[in-house]
């Protein structure tokens, strides 16, 4: 066969018929063979753009839905729950474009990113506070080709965050034995005392147990898998066990805790279903934890939880014996028996009652409910602008301007009653208001009482989050005892405190504190040991 690359233009007059005949066959064929790989590198790009333009599609309606005013529809729950998932997708989305774009070498495609994304947020360095392990990279030879030596002029650094995985390991206590053979005497130094006498676990380990259950939530089995991971074998049942001695030892502070909170005339009232194990009929009945929080405003805030096997007026009237001043709570009728007792006074929730409203502008079911909430939104300004401020000051600035806003939806709520019928979403929502609207208003004479429950309602969302992992308490003992754990971790939380560093501190100080300076270790007051 003839090499058609090989031939010159004076080789082809003494070509015969046939040979030309088959020198265009050859070539035919190559130009076929081309136009195929033509073809297929066209159909190839031709995949690429489109999966490129589907990307770029695809990551900017992610980028708009979570930034853009789809976003403010969502609740708060809702936004935590798809938060991590978006982040994820929209990772993952501009890893694919930046690996399609660096094989085609795209730069309109690239600048379309970028028009989706014009400036990327700056990363954030990692914390100072963090351990540095330096890696210090230089070249072999510093001796420059012409045979000079080079001169260092600079260095570029760079940071990158890494982790090690939880490592156990163990205190070994040595305690030297002396003994005077002239005396026949011992000395020796005695054993600290500690939460677990004669057990294994230190009290950093149990403070660990503690805070992964109570404040990540996560059951003991799965504690029990990620211990192994590490090495080290602990039973979920071992794991129960520790707790349940740490609980014990913590009931003094937890009381102590407990009187702090109640120390306050303005207290935050409020409960939430969880699910305990009943084991007569191998199944969950519904228990309460009710919570109680200082004010808002305070400067030293706390909350402490009660576990109750019921939802009934005792539990409260109980817990709230011998206090006396302004209970913030919604309006349940419970309640009613509380304020009954000793001198207190009601100040209502105003976020329920614009929650009835806003339940009806999600149906469109009426105009009204849409006109309570603007006005509702007036008096949620103001409390914006006071918030800050010292309590006189908040307290008056609140009835000059809060005031009159209060009387104007007040009057506006019962010419608006007239006009609606009875037994309507509507008239049921303004009688809400109107019934309550006393305790509705009782921030307008107290500076240091809030507009509404949602502290403590935000102060209940732990609870929310360790029903869905831990599904439900396993006796009424074991929801008291996370009842006092969680008081002292979330209060902790309050005052800035690390829950580990805090509970390990006190933990290792209670076997040998004193009860009469109990009050040292509360959230509220503790030091770290020096």
């Amino acid at each position: 066969m003839l090499n058609v690359h090989e031939l010159k233009a004076q080789d082809l007059h003494g070509l015969s018929f046939g040979a030309l005949a088959e020198m265009a066959t050859e070539m035919l064929a190559r130009i076929a063979q081309q136009s195929q790989q033509i073809d297929f590198q066209a159909h190839t790009i031709r995949l690429r753009d489109i999966k490129i333009e589907r990307i770029t599609h695809e990551l900017a309606r992610l980028k708009a839905w979570r930034f853009g005013a789809r976003t403010e529809r969502m609740s708060a729950e809702q936004r935590e729950l798809f938060e991590e998932t978006l982040a994820a997708d929209q990772a993952s989305l501009e890893a694919q474009l930046e690996a399609l774009q660096g094989q085609s070498g795209a730069q309109g495609e690239r600048a379309a990113l970028e028009s989706v994304a014009p400036c990327k947020p700056r990363r954030q360095a990692p914390p100072e506070h963090l351990q540095r392990v330096e890696h210090r990279h230089e070249p072999e030879s510093t001796t420059c080709g012409c045979g000079q030596p080079m001169v260092r002029v600079g260095e570029d650094i760079s940071e990158k965050l890494d982790i090690v995985p939880a490592q156990f390991f163990v205190h070994r206590h040595i305690r030297g034995k002396w003994a005077c053979k002239c005396c026949q005497a011992l000395v020796q130094e005695p054993v600290e005392p500690h939460i677990i006498d004669k057990g294994m676990p230190a009290e950093g380990l149990i403070a660990h147990t503690l805070v992964v259950r109570f404040v990540d939530h996560l059951p003991y089995y799965r504690q029990e898998q990620i211990n192994a991971r590490s090495g080290m074998h602990t039973p979920r049942s071992t794991l129960a066990a520790w707790s349940g001695r740490a609980g014990a030892a913590l009931m003094p502070l937890y009381e102590a805790h407990r009187a702090f909170v109640l120390g306050t005339a303005t207290l935050h009232a409020d409960e939430t279903p969880v699910n305990m194990l009943d084991p007569g009929s191998g199944k969950t009945k519904r228990a309460y934890v009710w919570a109680y929080a200082r004010s808002a405003f305070d400067a030293l805030p706390g909350v402490v939880y009660d576990f109750c096997i019921g939802r009934a007026a005792k539990y409260p009237v109980e817990f709230l014996k011998g206090w006396s001043g302004t209970l913030v709570c919604d309006g349940y009728k419970v309640y009613e028996s509380v304020l009954k007792l000793e001198t207190r006074i009601e100040a209502g929730c105003m976020a329920h009652a614009r929650r009835k409203f806003d339940e009806l502008i999600k149906e469109n079911q009426s105009p009204v409910a849409t006109h309570a909430v603007q006005r509702i939104a007036w008096l949620y300004r103001i409390e914006k602008e006071v918030r800050e401020l010292p309590e006189q000051q908040r307290l008056a600035m609140r009835q000059s301007r809060a005031g009159p806003l209060c009387e104007e939806l007040h009057l506006w709520l019962r010419l608006e009653r007239q006009r609606v019928p009875d037994g309507s979403a509507i008239a049921g929502a303004i009688d809400y208001s109107l019934n309550r609207w006393t305790a509705l208003t009782a921030y307008l004479l107290d500076g240091n009482v809030a507009i509404d429950n949602n502290h403590i309602e935000n102060l209940m969302r732990p609870w929310a989050m360790g029903r869905k992992a831990w599904l439900f308490a396993g006796s009424e003992l074991a929801g008291q005892r996370a009842a006092v754990v969680m008081s002292l971790v979330q209060s902790a939380r309050m005052h800035g405190h690390d829950p580990w560093a805090y509970l390990k501190d006190v933990l290792t100080r209670l076997p040998g504190h004193l009860n009469s300076r109990i009050d040292e270790l509360l959230p509220h007051r503790w030091q770290p040991a020096g």
